[in-house]
């Protein structure tokens, strides 16, 4: 038997005990929190560094090109620190999510595959991708021009799509590695051609130049820089240009999951560079027109 006085006495503990409980509970997430909030006065960049216009490497080995521009512009908005980093193609989804830096501007489209295993941005810029031959190739003959988007097929685009498909039927086709462009060509061409993959767009470009393949898939941007060249003045778009479906929704920042803040910041930061027309300056500057989202 409990008398009545004793009751109320343990009854008055057990809701003090109660209330430490929970205090020490609020006290520890807040802390945890805090500590997974992340200090982003410093922010590492990852970027490629071999895909101008997007980005690139000038004669003395620094860093150059749109999204650089733009990465020093976001972070002078997001009142950050930021460190460029090179990371070749292959890697450089693992490198985020290892730690090598917080964040990726390499020209990276938005797609449902990349997005699960990490977080974008919103877009900043998208630019329609193409295939290019030398003007001296009989696949030269399908004459550029047309749009495809791949998520909204009708009759139109369908015919641009098909005749497509039938003049490089046989060819050999190189794309970038572990690119939209890539999927493209394995899933809408399949075995219709010979696809060969390449670390780098240079190594891709020169290779079309000197004929060691048929025809290029790569975003336009890249592909009018490099025919602006001596090694390229010899190349030519063929056929529409395309985008939607496995090319994604545009090219954004890559961030790992975790990091929602920083997700946050870029975003506000990229609205406030629409909104003063600064990305449209950075990516016209760079490309000779304004591709920016």
């Amino acid at each position: 038997m409990v008398y009545p006085k004793f009751k109320k006495i343990q009854e008055g503990r057990n809701k003090m005990i109660r209330r430490f409980f929970l205090t020490f509970s609020a006290f520890l997430l807040m802390t945890i929190s805090a500590s997974y909030a992340g200090d982003w006065s410093k922010i590492k960049i990852g970027t490629e560094g071999a895909y101008p216009p997007w980005n690139g490497t000038n004669a003395s080995g620094a860093l150059e090109g749109a999204e650089i521009d733009l990465a020093m512009d976001l972070c002078a908005r997001m009142n950050a620190e930021c460190e460029l980093v090179a990371q070749d193609w292959d890697g450089i989804i693992p490198a985020l999510q290892n730690g090598k830096y917080d964040a990726i501007m390499a020209g990276m489209s938005i797609t449902a595959e990349r997005m699960e295993v990490i977080n974008f941005s919103q877009g900043y810029a998208n630019e329609p991708a193409s295939f290019s031959v030398l003007k001296s190739s009989k696949l030269a003959a399908l004459k550029s021009g047309g749009k495809v988007n791949m998520d909204a097929l009708n009759s139109t685009s369908t015919a641009l799509l098909e005749s497509l498909k039938s003049t490089l039927k046989g060819s050999v086709v190189g794309v970038q590695g572990s690119t939209t462009h890539e999927n493209f060509v394995k899933q809408v061409l399949g075995d219709s051609v010979t696809m060969k993959s390449y670390d780098t767009q240079e190594n891709l470009e020169l290779d079309l130049s000197i004929g060691r393949i048929d025809a290029a898939l790569s975003d336009q941007g890249s592909m009018e820089k490099f025919m602006e060249s001596d090694k390229g003045k010899e190349i030519a778009f063929i056929g529409p240009g395309l985008g939607g479906g496995s090319f994604g929704g545009g090219v954004g920042v890559g961030l790992r999951k975790a990091d929602t803040d920083l997700l946050k910041m870029f975003n506000k930061a990229i609205d406030e560079a629409r909104a003063d027309g600064s990305l449209e300056k950075h990516f016209s500057k760079w490309f000779g027109k304004d591709i920016s989202m």
